[in-house]
Formats: C-alpha cells, structure tokens, sequence
C-alpha cells in the first residue's frame, strides 16, 4: 500500500504562513505541519492548532536563520549579539561540527525549543528541522538523546532517489546531484540510531530536492513515482509574500505550493492512485 504524508513547513513563521496552513488542512490535502517556536506568528499558530485538534504538529527545529530560544553565554556563542543564529547554513554547519565548546550550547537550545513547544498543550508529533539542520551529524546525536527523554517517536529522514527527482524535474540539476549524495550519506548514518530507538520515519521524504517549487504540476508527477509504504512530501504553503517569506524564502513559489494543497487535479490522482492520506501516527484522512 502506498501511503502519503502531507507537511507544511514553517507553521508560526508569519500570518501569511498559518492561514495557508490551516487552509491546506481544512480544504486540501494536508495531514500535519511543523512549528517553528520563535516564529513571529507563533501564538497564533499555537490557537489554530488547538481549534483544529485533529492537525498532527511537529517541531520545526530552528538552529540558523531565526531567534533562539534559550540564553546563552560564554564563547564562541550559538547566537550573535542580538540573539539571532547565523544566516549562512553552510558557515552554521561547520561551526556546529568543528566548534565543540558549542555542543552544550547546541543541547542546551534544542531542549529549550521542545520545552517551549510542550508549554504550548500541543502533542508534539515529529521532529524534523529548518533546511533539514536536524541530520546535522551534531545535532542527531544530541536528538537521539532528547527524543527518548520527551517520548518523541517520529523524525524526518530526508533523503530522495535522485533519479525519481530528475524524471520529474532537472531543474537545479547540480546541485539535486549534491544535495542527493550528502543527504544519502546523512541518511546512512541515521537510519540505525533511528530504529534501535524505535523512532519512526517515512520510506521516503520528497521536499528536499526541488524545495520551494512543490507546484501542481510537480506533485501530479511525483504521485504516479510513489513506491510502496510511506512516503512524506513537504511544502512550504503561504499567501502573499510577507516580510518573513521574502527575507528567507525570497525564490519559494509560496502562493503555487498552497494551489497544489488545494487541487482538484491532485485530489484525484490520489484517489486513482489508491493512496492513502496519513500523518505520522498513521491516521488516515479522507478528502472531502
């Protein structure tokens, strides 16, 4: 059987983003979104998701690009001055693996991050992470520690078969070669940490290859190349551009990924196809 997760990224980033996710849910295909908890929309996130229970939310780990959520001191430091993470995923990346004065600090913002998502009452269902930071080899290990400890039993293992990717689409074709071996190797290195814990993942995660052009047109193909079990698509949703898209997703085709959610074309060709619609804890949806 093949079964489908549908995630909208960055629940809470800005108004734009919540009511495109609510909008997904209610009237699209959407199963589950992923909160980000200094997002400047995040109160509101946490209302809508309260008045729509049935709305499985995970934790959009945010350690670039963002606020942080727990004080630090001391240095080198996680956050500049004003409390903001660095910009640069790559630059973040290799300060976070060679900088190890920073792994507590690290630690230290993850949990803080769970904590302040359990404050809000919600279930926290998933873990995945802002430009995918939670493969990150310093911050699995440290999730491998927290998931156990707050009885978190779904992560998102991203990676994608390239070659599915190219037949749908050879835009970006470089760099989907790149992002396909790093993620493979990334994924290699997850996958049995993942199961001695008994953590659940999807058979596959599509969303990180062609990320921002998640289109209509894109997913109608991406449905017919599904493989038996399960498999996540993320998007990133959103009406018009705000300040908060524009600053960090100036490229993303935002108001084109929420017209897919809503598709008749789409919701068709899931029913043709016999998938089922679920979320990570395997409840399925129905379209209506």
């Amino acid at each position: 059987m093949k079964k489908l997760i549908i995630n909208a990224d960055d629940f809470g980033l800005s108004n734009s983003v919540n009511q495109a996710v609510i909008k997904g849910w209610e009237s699209g295909i959407l199963t589950s979104t992923s909160l980000m908890v200094e997002g400047s929309a995040f109160n509101e996130a946490v209302q809508i998701a309260k008045d729509n229970p049935n709305l499985q939310v995970g934790l959009h780990l945010t350690l670039l690009q963002g606020k942080g959520t727990a004080e630090h001191e001391g240095f080198p430091s996680l956050l500049d001055y004003q409390g903001n993470f660095p910009n640069d995923p790559i630059m973040a990346g290799m300060r976070m693996f060679f900088l190890r004065p920073l792994r507590k600090q690290i630690a230290k913002e993850i949990e803080a991050q769970i904590e302040k998502f359990l404050s809000t009452g919600l279930k926290l269902s998933h873990i995945d992470g802002h430009l995918n930071i939670h493969m990150h080899p310093t911050v699995f290990d440290i999730l491998c520690k927290l998931m156990p400890k707050y009885d978190i039993k779904s992560f998102r293992l991203s990676r994608e078969r390239l070659l599915t990717e190219l037949s749908i689409s050879k835009r970006r074709f470089l760099g989907k070669c790149v992002d396909a071996f790093i993620f493979g190797r990334l994924a290699k290195r997850c996958r049995s940490p993942l199961e001695i814990l008994g953590i659940n993942y999807a058979d596959e995660v599509k969303g990180l290859l062609n990320s921002g052009s998640m289109t209509e047109d894109y997913i109608f193909k991406a449905l017919d190349r599904l493989q038996e079990g399960v498999t996540e698509i993320y998007l990133h949703p959103g009406y018009l551009k705000d300040s908060e898209t524009t600053k960090w997703m100036p490229d993303y085709q935002h108001e084109n990924e929420l017209a897919a959610l809503l598709s008749p074309k789409i919701k068709e060709k899931i029913t043709k196809n016999g998938i089922k619609l679920c979320n990570y804890n395997g409840e399925e949806k129905l379209l209506c």
